[in-house]
């Protein structure tokens, strides 16, 4: 049995339909109560655990195989944040001892390339980049980084885990609306598009989840693996998107210094208005920082290959499109 946690997440989903098409029993992990959604028409065993909640965690990891933890909350809001450390890291630390508990013959955690120490451009960032918490810029990066060296003191402990680290993920099957998905999303919609000269590595989150399925099968205990894609601008995303639209988008550059100003006052009305950020002094770091990303390491030794970035972007617009109609009949 293949257990993923997680499993209405962008990654998760996606990797439960991979996971099947090979022909894999899984087991799907959901929160108590968490909109199923995403996994509806999967022929799936579904199982309601909290990984803050150690009994119905490890009920959940009963006669399981291979575990995929990809359970955790992603932001890219600034500062720390306890409910991030909390379930990042003590989730990340229950679901070891599960597994341990369980006999679980290999766990597969998919950590961050935001866990791994900020390097200065002109390098080349690979996996022996060390992970790096003490110098984490945000409670997210912060959190993948400790809960990695987590899954790293449990190897040297006897456990059979591997880690991989994915860039910015997007594609289609985003259901709740990834930060990434939520652009292409809006592009769609033909809403006016303001944007800042950056770029960084994208990767494919089919590609993520066949680079999962690989590490399970190929991967070296103790290892962590890049699942990388291509190095794409903000503006060369947005033509992109455009072309596969095939009509044009409304678009304003903002000067960098205006928009980290204004990057210091957007965590709070995020917060105030429950919306999800996409413009804070985090995003803009990342996409100014180095996103120069090698996954030579999972190529060699997984045979890992991400597809070109313009057949994401194109599948995922068609994606959005195709489920707004469905969407739009249901409502008729």
């Amino acid at each position: 049995m293949n257990l993923v946690t997680g499993a209405t997440g962008h990654i998760g989903n996606v990797l439960v339909r991979h996971l099947l098409a090979k022909g894999k029993p899984v087991r799907a992990m959901l929160m108590p109560g968490e909109d199923p959604a995403p996994l509806e028409g999967l022929a799936v065993e579904r199982v309601e655990a909290d990984v803050l909640d150690f009994q119905s965690l490890l009920k959940s990891f009963q006669d399981v195989d291979v575990a995929y933890h990809l359970a955790g909350i992603i932001t890219i809001l600034p500062g720390r944040d306890p409910q991030v450390q909390a379930v990042n890291v003590t989730g990340t630390r229950n679901v070891i001892e599960a597994a341990r508990l369980s006999g679980v013959r290999r766990l597969v955690y998919t950590s961050s390339i935001h866990a791994l120490s900020r390097i200065p451009h002109g390098t080349t960032i690979d996996e022996n980049i060390p992970f790096d918490p003490e110098h984490a810029i945000s409670a997210y990066d912060h959190s993948k980084a400790q809960a990695s060296l987590e899954v790293l003191k449990a190897v040297a402990e006897g456990m059979d885990a591997v880690i991989v680290c994915p860039t910015g993920v997007i594609g289609p099957h985003d259901y709740r609306g990834s930060e990434l998905g939520q652009l292409i999303l809006d592009c769609v919609n033909h809403k006016p598009m303001f944007y800042v000269d950056g770029a960084y590595d994208f990767v494919d989150v089919r590609d993520v989840a066949q680079g999962l399925h690989l590490v399970s099968e190929k991967g070296r205990t103790g290892e962590s693996y890049i699942l990388s894609g291509e190095r794409l601008s903000v503006l060369g995303m947005l033509k992109t998107v455009q072309e596969v639209i095939g009509s044009r988008l409304v678009t304003l550059k903002i000067p960098m210094q205006l928009a980290r100003f204004s990057a210091h006052f957007t965590p709070l009305y995020y917060r105030l208005s429950r919306t999800k950020p996409r413009f804070t002094s985090y995003s803009l770091e990342t996409i100014t920082s180095n996103s120069v990303i090698s996954h030579a390491k999972a190529h060699q030794e997984l045979g890992y290959t991400p597809r070109p970035l313009s057949e994401t972007l194109a599948d995922t617009v068609r994606w959005f499109l195709q489920r707004r109609m469905k969407q739009a009949g249901q409502i008729g």
